[in-house]
């Protein structure tokens, strides 16, 4: 059977200053928005439904922190076409039309909610696909958005990691409004996979930047981190990764899809968190042992 054919192209932007320019790097993995035509004929979903599944406008959110001279990854391609905060063995069996290899298949919670690496869900639970995958198209997928973008952020982590002697990977994403209602639910969640991903002295600095621009914060609870922050954490060799998630309401209208007037304040405090981590980082002890070459 012939496969839809898959992007060719770069699956991801890489913008502002070279990555050893400075000791920061900022992700978005979920704000991709584009989506490959084949792909939007295999799903039953309408647009609009598939896009619920975003970080709408998070790398958007991060134009202020780039212009401080710090440097960008972001998907190109809509998460419910492929998570890139999820290991790639995060598949569901159920559908593949044919067999799965013994390194993929890995269970998890994720999985089972319908969230792995190819989500077979989009917003509101519905499912995306009318039928089962070939396991071409998925390792299709794997080779040319997966594996691609976490080897950049490997190479870029371990340039920077060479120059400054440490690296910092701030993995940024936007969440639904956590339940607590809006004077007690956190607005911001930093997830350092309670405390082994990243420095505590670096998780403070961000989380005080945060708090000084008026937001509530919490840590870890109800998102401690995903594959990103798993994946590429190294903190006793020098290289730390905090994962940070925002209330989409806080910035845009999440029905609609459109930004509000609030989109400024997030931004700026994102480029408050970018500053600090800037301003503190040499000042914090982060650097670790020797990082090996990039994977």
């Amino acid at each position: 059977m012939t496969q839809p054919p898959l992007p060719t192209d770069q699956p991801f932007r890489i913008v502002g200053a070279p990555t050893e320019a400075a000791p920061i790097l900022l992700s978005s993995p979920h704000s991709g928005r584009e989506y490959p035509p084949a792909f939007l004929a295999q799903s039953r979903l309408t647009l609009g439904q598939l896009r619920r599944a975003e970080d709408a406008y998070v790398d958007e959110l991060l134009t202020e922190s780039v212009a401080l001279g710090v440097p960008l990854i972001a998907a190109r391609y809509g998460r419910a076409y492929l998570d890139l905060n999820r290991d790639a063995d995060e598949i569901d069996p159920g559908m593949i039309a044919d067999p799965l290899p013994p390194s993929a298949g890995h269970a998890s919670d994720r999985v089972a909610a319908g969230l792995g690496v190819l989500p077979r869900i989009a917003a509101h639970g519905l499912d995306i696909y009318a039928s089962r995958l070939r396991l071409a198209e998925v390792e299709g997928r794997l080779a040319s958005l997966h594996r691609p973008y976490h080897r950049a952020i490997c190479d870029m982590l371990d340039r920077a990691h060479r120059r400054h002697g440490y690296a910092v990977l701030l993995d940024c994403h936007s969440m639904p409004t956590p339940p607590g209602g809006p004077a007690s639910a956190p607005q911001f969640v930093l997830g350092d996979l309670h405390g082994s991903a990243a420095s505590p002295r670096l998780v403070d600095a961000v989380e005080g930047a945060i708090k000084a621009s008026g937001f509530r914060v919490a840590r870890n609870a109800p998102y401690a981190g995903g594959y990103t922050t798993l994946h590429h954490a190294d903190p006793a060799n020098g290289v730390h990764v905090v994962q940070i998630e925002v209330d989409r309401a806080l910035y845009m209208d999440p029905a609609r899809l459109t930004r509000h007037p609030g989109f400024g304040a997030v931004a700026a405090t994102l480029r408050r968190v970018t500053s600090t981590v800037l301003t503190l980082a040499p000042g914090l002890g982060l650097e670790g042992g020797q990082r090996l070459a990039a994977e």
